[in-house]
């Protein structure tokens, strides 16, 4: 899986850093051609960034279906545990499990639908066109305005992001059901603070996220080490 995670990672990385690139490129260039400076006014004005737009949006609704799929690795994903953490380790163990299988039942469904739905906007036609065989009924499906690529390319986000989420919910929840633990972020955490004496002392975060399991309950209500 450690190949599997690097993708991801390197993935989320890339498009939220060339976006914000793209971004800050589009906006000086914006900007750049309001001066009236002879030869490079003209050369920024024939420059056509109309598409900037088009591909940040794009990009960023990627990052974000793969960063959900990072959250549910990491346990970066925000939730309200008070309840759950107050129950006694056999309900709790059966409440994160059934809370793990409802996320990866529900991305499944969003995954399954997504595809059916890229499938019929536009993959069916190109796929057999590419290929060289019979699309029959098959729609050529529409294209994006500025960039004027296929639709079903940009939409194939959901089913793919969602496909990883559901993988990443089945993955934490038999990690959980081997072991009694679940991934963890600290949500305060700052990076470099480690050392530095604030004067106060953290609140315990036990009540806010979710706990792991006591091993030796955890052996009872079926675990294995």
């Amino acid at each position: 899986m450690k190949f599997l995670d690097a993708l991801e990672e390197w993935l989320i990385t890339f498009l939220i850093g060339a976006a914000t690139v793209i971004t800050f490129l589009a906006v000086v260039h914006r900007y750049a051609s309001g001066f009236a400076i002879p030869g490079l006014q003209d050369w920024l004005i024939s420059i056509n960034m109309a598409w900037a737009q088009e591909l940040t949006i794009i990009m960023f609704v990627w990052m974000a279906k793969f960063g959900a799929a990072y959250g549910v690795r990491t346990g970066i994903h925000v939730g309200v545990d008070v309840l759950i953490n107050r129950l006694s380790d056999k309900l709790r163990f059966k409440f994160i499990v059934f809370g793990l299988l409802a996320g990866a039942l529900f991305t499944g469904i969003i995954a399954t639908v997504g595809a059916q739905f890229v499938w019929d906007n536009g993959a069916h036609y190109s796929i057999f066109s590419s290929l060289g065989l019979d699309t029959g009924d098959a729609l050529e499906g529409p294209t994006t305005v500025d960039l004027e690529w296929p639709t079903w390319i940009v939409y194939s986000a959901i089913p793919l992001g969602s496909a990883l989420m559901c993988f990443r919910f089945l993955q934490v929840c038999w990690s959980f059901i081997r072991t009694g633990e679940l991934p963890h972020h600290d949500h305060g955490h700052v990076d470099g603070m480690d050392d530095i004496d604030m004067g106060v002392e953290a609140p315990d975060p036990s009540d806010v996220y979710p706990r792991d399991l006591d091993h030796g309950q955890h052996e009872k209500n079926g675990g294995s080490k």
